[in-house]
This record gives C-alpha cells, sequence and structure tokens, in this order.
C-alpha cells in the first residue's frame, strides 16, 4: 500500500533492483540507492494482476492503459493531505473553548507552586 499516492493503478518494476514498488518515493524510503532511469518500463495492472512492458521512448495517449484490461492507469495522483480543524466557534469571538470554567480563579494558582497539586493529588 502506497502512502505517497492514494490511487495506484499499477506497480513498477524498479530497473535498479528489480522489485516491485507503488511509486519511485517508495523506492527512494525503501531502499539504499538511487532509482535507475530507464525507457522500458515494467508495470503491474493492480485491476487484473498482469504484467507489461511500456516503452516510454515512444509513449503516446493509448499508452495510458492496460492492454489486458484498459484499466486506465496514467490519472491524476491523490496524494494525503494533512488536515486540523477545531470543533467550536472561532476562539477570537467566544473564548470558552481555551478557558476552563470548572476551575475558579485562584490569585495564588500557577503552574510554579506545587502545593496547590499536592492537596488534589492526594
Amino acid at each position: 500500500m502506497c502512502k505517497h499516492i492514494l490511487n495506484v493503478q499499477v506497480a513498477i518494476r524498479a530497473p535498479c533492483c528489480r522489485k516491485w514498488f507503488d511509486c519511485a518515493e517508495c523506492h527512494t524510503d525503501t531502499t539504499d540507492h538511487p532509482l535507475r532511469k530507464t525507457d522500458e518500463m515494467v508495470f503491474a495492472c493492480k485491476k487484473c494482476k498482469k504484467v507489461f512492458r511500456k516503452n516510454m521512448s515512444d509513449f503516446d495517449e493509448s499508452d495510458e492503459y492496460c492492454p489486458h484490461c484498459d484499466n486506465h492507469y496514467i490519472i491524476d495522483a491523490k496524494t494525503p493531505q494533512m488536515a486540523l480543524g477545531v470543533e467550536g466557534e472561532d476562539a477570537r469571538v467566544n473564548n470558552k473553548l481555551i478557558k476552563d470554567d470548572r476551575i475558579a480563579n485562584d490569585p495564588t494558582r500557577s503552574i510554579f507552586n506545587s502545593s496547590n497539586l499536592d492537596h488534589r493529588l492526594g
């Protein structure tokens, strides 16, 4: 399973080590050598599980499909996107998400005063 491209349609055999990878970044992550460039690529279709070769020097639009099952394997890649969201309202408008109303405002309460924690933990 590729962590770089979510909609991988084919696996690629690296010409340098002859191992199968979902993308060039997967090869870089798991091996200690650079990916060797070549004109003839070997692919394995993830839909029909059959292997085929393509010459990349004369690649045209009809070569974007698996020759065995017509799976369109040259598509726009979907990459994982980091998402961070906060549930609730804008803190500038309503700061109840930041302020804890359960603890009363005690002027002697401080993160530097450990005596306040001792009676709560004991």
